[in-house]
């Protein structure tokens, strides 16, 4: 049993096992998983975002639009983060900006 365990010591005056190549070798794989969740998932996702911050920046009286809830209509006023949406004539209903989904394309 002491023979086994001392086979496993390290050897006076060599090279640890693993060392500076084996804790890169460790971390490699790490790094790479990230780069592909970043490229796969977390990228896209940031720049489908911007894409619906720039679509709600631009929003303007008179837009045909979708909401998230499906609902169609068009952008009566503005009036901060409120947007009141005509959905049939004389049919007003108050909505947040944040539930526009996309703009109608005609």
């Amino acid at each position: 049993m002491f023979g086994v365990a001392f086979a496993m010591a390290a050897q006076p005056g060599g090279a640890q096992p693993g060392g500076a190549m084996g804790a890169f070798q460790a971390i490699l794989p790490l790094v790479f998983m990230f780069a592909i969740f970043y490229f796969l998932l977390i990228r896209p996702q940031q720049k489908k975002a911007k894409e619906h911050r720039a679509l709600l920046d631009s929003l303007k009286k008179g837009d045909q639009v979708v909401t998230a809830g499906g609902i169609h209509g068009k952008v009566s006023a503005i009036d901060g983060d409120v947007i009141l949406l005509e959905i049939s004539t004389g049919v007003t209903i108050k909505i947040s900006k944040g539930y526009i989904a996309n703009l109608k394309k005609d």
